[in-house]
């Protein structure tokens, strides 16, 4: 009696996973159980940032060498790094809150405000002194923003090519760890996480900034229990 052998390992691979997927033992009800219907036990913690995150946030954005300012004020807090940084030409993404540009023109260079619609083209981005932009949350834990392309953060190129990132964060977008980060964003989303400065060390592990993204990055977190930050 002859014995047929699956023609390829891959086939004999893929139709043990298929045999162990199909069926497994019988259920009270008498019916086989599927995976589907076995309930995965994750009682593992999804948090890890104890009980300060917005505190946590702040110390990992610090170490990855970003600039944080914690304020009541973030209106002003952006009009003093902008000052600080002598950014000229600052790039705006659609839906960026009007308010926190209130005290940009105050005092001599004011920046020129390049609005992106219609969209600014590559030279132009990459001629900006910076852009600005919201979030659409943060991870304590990582230490990391995570824009999704929405109102005031903008399609992905606003963030990668000027060379200056100042981003605002509200402490109520900060959540503790990955898990609950993920569980908030939309999955189709064009997702970019930023961890500090663009960076790589990949060639002889020296640390050059500015490789595939902005080179500094100054992160402005509106808390409005604080007192209103100074210029």
């Amino acid at each position: 009696m002859s014995r047929e052998y699956p023609a390829t390992g891959r086939e004999a691979v893929l139709g043990r996973i298929r045999a162990a997927l199909g069926a497994t033992a019988p259920g009270t009800d008498g019916a086989a159980e599927t995976v589907a219907s076995v309930e995965v036990p994750r009682h593992y913690r999804r948090d890890h940032a104890g009980p300060d995150p917005v505190g946590l946030f702040a110390e990992r954005v610090t170490d990855y060498r970003a600039t944080v300012v914690r304020t009541a004020d973030p209106a002003r807090a952006v009009a003093a790094a902008l000052r600080r940084r002598g950014v000229r030409g600052l790039v705006v993404p659609d839906g960026l809150p009007e308010e926190l540009l209130a005290h940009v023109d105050d005092g001599a260079g004011a920046p020129t405000l390049l609005r992106d619609s219609p969209p600014l083209t590559v030279d132009a981005l990459d001629a900006a002194d910076g852009v600005l932009t919201v979030v659409a949350t943060a991870i304590a834990v990582t230490g990391t923003l995570v824009l999704d392309a929405g109102p005031g953060q903008g399609r992905r190129a606003l963030t990668l090519l000027p060379d200056y990132h100042l981003c605002v964060v509200r402490a109520d977008q900060i959540v503790g760890d990955v898990p609950e980060a993920l569980a908030g964003l939309d999955p189709t989303a064009p997702l970019t996480l930023v961890s500090g400065p663009s960076a790589t060390s990949d060639i002889e592990l020296r640390r050059v900034e500015g490789v595939h993204g902005p080179r500094t990055l100054d992160v402005v977190i509106a808390e409005p229990d604080l007192a209103p930050a100074g210029d």
